[in-house]
């Protein structure tokens, strides 16, 4: 059996991906010693091209700024 796809362009396709559909990674993480709860973390992470951002109204107002420089 021969592999029917080539694996040398998977980080550029993954790249593109990402550019085009996005990404939302979200984490909670909670930082505890012996049980006791110190530090509790909320992460919230968009990834995308902004073309992308503004079509979902992320960073709308920021891209027109920009643009009227």
């Amino acid at each position: 059996m021969q592999p029917t796809k080539d694996d040398t362009h998977a980080i550029v396709e993954l790249i593109d991906v990402l550019l085009r559909d996005g990404a939302i990674i979200q984490a909670d993480v909670i930082v505890t010693v012996a049980d006791i709860p110190l530090i509790g973390i909320s992460l919230r992470a968009a990834i995308a091209g902004m073309t992308t951002m503004t079509e979902y109204g992320i960073f709308e107002e920021w891209d027109m700024n920009h643009r009227q420089r």
